[in-house]
């Protein structure tokens, strides 16, 4: 798995989210996709409702028109389903009906004929976990999937998911798309000891905080007029304004400490987080994408590690307060 993967949010543009994400057309979508490639990225993630399907129809037409012509087996395809996707009344959740629907759905518009890696968009409490898992796995010896991933899923969901797996001999999650970012570390407290115990890869989506980080925001300014957070902002968990700049202000003085940008660090400092396998970047244009690749291939020392951790930090709810702070620090600490 590449440390950074390419998030096709972006492409399509339908839909009053996905128009302030990004409108990229295939042609557009060839250009990014060739130089993500040029540059060692091959992971590609898309999702049914991205653009009402748009971005994955997008994403398979610019993948067989790029440099990878002919070499599909390269390229790691990656899509999510289970939210609602039509007026049906079977287009939403994971019953076998709908995921086998929508896995051909996703096939034909992707334009091949196997998915790398898909993923449950969110929990469907209304389908047993053993039908979920018993249809995935029959998509998976059928040969349309290869791996299997979820994303939006609490601690539990997933552990019940893996333990139904374990018990049927079921292919089991190996990824879990999550939200995760220096403005939103909820993910480590409990996300990320269950990944460490189940071998679950985090692919990391909005790692700038839904457009808080990316060096447009400052303190004592205000939001700017191409900020995309006008329009996303209610979509978006929500961050206190002192906290977000307390973090801004230590990436401002990191960034001009290494000579990288503000989305740079902030990217660089995820790669450094136990459990997470791939950061997926979004870019509307060129520009963003390359400015995006130069968070690799450098490492923040130490010291502006704790920095950015001491910045970001808050403490979480019980139970997790007493054990964990960033790390795990005592077998047994005290309660309190």
């Amino acid at each position: 798995m590449p440390a950074l993967g390419f998030g096709a949010g972006t492409f399509g543009g339908k839909g009053p989210l996905f128009s302030a994400w990004g409108n990229t057309d295939v042609e557009q979508a060839k250009r990014l996709i060739d130089i993500c490639l040029d540059a060692g990225v091959n992971l590609f993630d898309s999702a049914d409702v991205y653009s009402d399907g748009a971005s994955e129809a997008i994403l398979g037409a610019a993948i067989l028109g790029a440099a990878i012509k002919g070499r599909r087996d390269r390229v790691i395809v990656s899509t999510k389903l289970s939210l609602r996707s039509g007026e049906d009344a079977n287009d939403v959740g994971s019953s076998r009906h709908h995921l086998i629907r929508a896995t051909e759905r996703a096939l034909k518009r992707l334009g091949t004929d196997y998915i790398d890696v898909l993923q449950l968009h969110h929990f469907d409490a209304m389908t047993p976990v053993e039908d979920v898992m018993s249809a995935l796995d029959d998509l998976v010896r059928a040969g349309k999937v290869r791996y299997l991933g979820a994303s939006n899923f609490s601690g539990w969901q997933l552990m019940k998911s893996q333990s139904v797996a374990e018990r049927y001999g079921y292919a089991r999650f190996v990824a879990n798309q999550t939200y995760y970012s220096l403005v939103g570390r909820d993910y480590e407290w409990e996300l990320m000891p269950l990944g460490q115990d189940q071998g679950l890869g985090a692919l990391v989506w909005s790692p700038l905080g839904w457009g808080r980080l990316t060096g447009k925001i400052r303190r004592g300014q205000p939001l700017p007029a191409g900020s995309r957070l006008h329009e996303t902002e209610g979509f978006a968990p929500p961050v206190p304004n002192e906290r977000l700049y307390r973090v801004l202000d230590v990436l401002f003085e990191i960034a001009d400490e290494v000579g990288k940008s503000v989305p740079q660090v902030a990217i660089n400092w995820l790669l450094r987080r136990p459990t997470v396998s791939s950061v997926l970047m979004g870019a509307r244009d060129e520009t963003q994408l390359r400015q995006n690749l130069g968070a690799v291939g450098w490492r923040l020392d130490e010291s502006q590690v704790a920095r950015l951790d001491a910045a970001s930090a808050v403490t979480p709810p019980y139970p997790y307060y007493p054990y964990w702070n960033g790390q795990f620090t005592e077998r047994n600490p005290p309660l309190v």
